[in-house]
């Protein structure tokens, strides 16, 4: 694509050793500009290879990501782009359409495959870029880079996708079991306020800084025209659309939000993908780990630590804390910007292979730790990383933990029938405490917690009680372990269902439990995995099968991966519920499609236990000789 004048507000400035030229509008196919500042080497001639980073958050804002062990202050856009440069990169950086200082509507996620094809062709016409192209960034700019790979755009010879590239948005990102992540509402709503229309519209402004999210939240759906976001339609619009499409329709399949349909072209480009077990990517990161490495095994690494979303240079996540061995910075490279560079000096410049990642695969596997209170008033966890050769762990021996109906939960199967029952009251979910949870501010917050109530506005908690406590809430747990058993991999829980309503969710939950001491007096139990399956989706997700009330299915409900030693002495749990709001809508149980109101219900939930409906959660556990 051709570039037009550049506006203005373009100009080339001096940073110490670097050109900066701001606001260079480069045109799409459709005739709209995006806006992008180029960061150039002075001292360097001739053409150079390029690292392409788009973003909706501003091209000169803050990333609370963009920092080190060393200076936790999170560095400007700028900065970070200025160092790159530095290291001999010409450094773009892009505001996605719609955003900031590029023209057009913004529609979320869904024009960033085009638009980023756009931008390369162009990058490739430019006498200052030598071919090589390498894209990089975090989250939605990790979104971006997969919806770009998809069209195989020549002259991207590496990426470097963190925490995002949606294997599918439908089942995990947008969407989770049929449920809606409620954290696309807080994320519409911030950035709403953050659009150029807002900002020149004092009236619109006004309307949005006036909403009470926390009311908000607990309606169930937003439709448009009734929505907070009605003064921001663009943004009301594409939410409501994805909330409304609750089926695995063509919607979901383009290469924006469908990695999965497309891995034979990704797997053409050289990428590493890193994310933590506490951020809303990481079953997307290790699907698209694995969905490559199938095709073309040497050109993908995966790295995975115990971080929530970003927050690499952390040695906690939450209220627990890892150690540290638990941060990028040191352990796997200097800081995060020498990984990178480490990555696109191989692919772009033609260094040698980097040693920081050599192995295909490299996790952190939690726990080992003290269990008592550090200084800084977290819980010990501990951990460590390891290499590995792939994902799964091909030695995991995917091992089946049966539920008892006296709330057991052991290697062995049940010998007698019986259930477990509870009531889903649509008026008092269960509060999501943690998780892989990113953007839900002020509602929720990611990471690991122990899982006991806290003042909400959201539900009817009482602040200080154990989830385990509730009635809604239906516990399953080892006796206190006798050895260490590490879990590593993929987790699914297989269960034998009913309930009196026609729809209802199914929410797992799976939990170490510190034993009690001076400092936990009760015990901590630490979150480590979650899922979530809307029952009229068990057959599948094309098309809603309501139930019989009272018949029994067997279900499968898929949970997100982890990697945690369960020391001696600790319990392996599993909490069975219908909720985890406001990390997912609220099911009213009614069976009505969604984007459409419905009076809730009650649902009265079992869980069936027997030889013959063994129900249980499968968990790859890692031999300890080979740990």
């Amino acid at each position: 694509m051709q570039s037009s004048a550049p506006p203005s507000a373009s100009a080339i400035t001096a940073v110490s050793d670097i050109a900066v030229e701001r606001n260079v509008m480069i045109t799409m196919r459709d005739g709209i500009r995006l806006a992008a500042d180029i960061y150039r080497p002075i001292h360097l001639k001739g053409p150079l290879p390029v690292l392409l980073e788009r973003t909706p958050y501003g091209k000169l804002e803050t990333n609370h990501a963009d920092r080190t062990k060393a200076d936790p202050v999170p560095k400007s856009k700028p900065h970070m782009a200025t160092l790159f440069a530095k290291a001999g990169y010409i450094y773009v950086i892009q505001d996605c359409r719609g955003r900031f200082n590029s023209e057009g509507n913004f529609t979320k996620y869904l024009n960033e495959g085009p638009d980023g094809v756009d931008t390369v062709a162009w990058l490739l016409q430019q006498p200052w870029c030598n071919g090589a192209i390498g894209t990089l960034g975090l989250s939605y700019s990790a979104h971006v880079q997969s919806a770009l790979a998809a069209f195989m755009p020549p002259g991207v010879k590496a990426m470097f996708l963190d925490s995002g590239g949606f294997s599918s948005a439908f089942h995990s990102g947008i969407r989770q079991g049929g449920a809606f992540e409620l954290k696309q509402l807080t994320w519409a709503i911030k950035h709403a306020r953050l659009s150029p229309r807002t900002a020149a519209d004092p009236k619109r402004k006004a309307a949005l800084d006036d909403i009470d999210i926390f009311a908000w939240l607990r309606v169930n759906p937003w439709r448009k025209g009734h929505s907070p976001l009605m003064a921001a339609p663009e943004y009301e619009e594409y939410v409501v659309e994805q909330w409304a499409n609750e089926t695995f329709s063509e919607f979901w399949r383009c290469p924006a939000l469908y990695a999965r349909g497309h891995y034979p072209q990704l797997a053409q480009t050289p990428a590493v993908h890193i994310s933590g077990w506490y951020d809303p990517y990481a079953l997307t990161v290790t699907e698209n780990y694995r969905g490559t490495a199938d095709i073309n095994p040497n050109n993908v690494r995966l790295v995975i630590g115990p971080w929530t979303h970003g927050q690499r240079s952390k040695t906690f996540a939450g209220d627990v804390d890892f150690g540290p061995r638990a941060t990028l910075d040191d352990n796997l490279a200097a800081d995060y910007v020498a990984l990178r560079l480490d990555w696109f000096d191989h692919y772009l410049r033609g260094h040698p292979a980097p040693q920081s990642l050599k192995s295909p695969v490299k996790i952190f596997v939690m726990g080992g730790g003290s269990g008592r209170r550090t200084d800084d008033g977290r819980i010990d966890h501990g951990g460590t990383w390891r290499d590995e050769a792939d994902w799964p762990l091909q030695r995991a021996q995917v091992t089946p933990f049966y539920l008892h109906a006296d709330g057991g939960l052991s290697p062995h199967k049940p010998a007698n029938a019986a259930t477990r029952d509870w009531t889903h009251d649509p008026s008092d979910p269960v509060l999501t405490i943690g998780g892989a949870v990113t953007s839900g501010a002020p509602a929720m917050e990611g990471g690991a917690f122990d899982q006991r109530e806290e003042q909400s506005l959201l539900s009817k908690t009482v602040p200080g009680r154990a989830l385990a406590d509730r009635a809604d809430v239906v516990v399953f747990q080892t006796e206190p372990l006798a050895e260490d058993t590490e879990v590593t991999g993929p987790i699914t829980a297989k269960l034998w269902v009913s309930s009196s309503a026609v729809d209802t969710d199914i929410t797992i939950k799976l939990i170490d439990v510190h034993p009690a001491n001076a400092d936990y007096p009760d015990g901590y139990a630490m979150n480590l995995s979650h899922g979530i399956l809307r029952l009229r989706f068990r057959d599948g997700f094309e098309r809603p099968i309501l139930m019989v009330p009272g018949e029994v299915y067997e279900v499968a409900v898929q949970c997100f991966p982890t990697s945690n030693l369960f020391q001696k002495g600790h319990r392996i749990r599993v909490d069975v519920a219908s909720s985890n709001f406001p990390h997912f809508d609220v099911n009213p149980n009614t069976g009505a499609p969604a984007g459409e109101a419905s009076t809730p219900v009650l649902a009265h939930n079992k869980v069936h236990i027997a030889p013959s409906m063994p129900s249980h959660i499968l968990l790859p556990i890692i031999p300890c000789a080979s740990q």
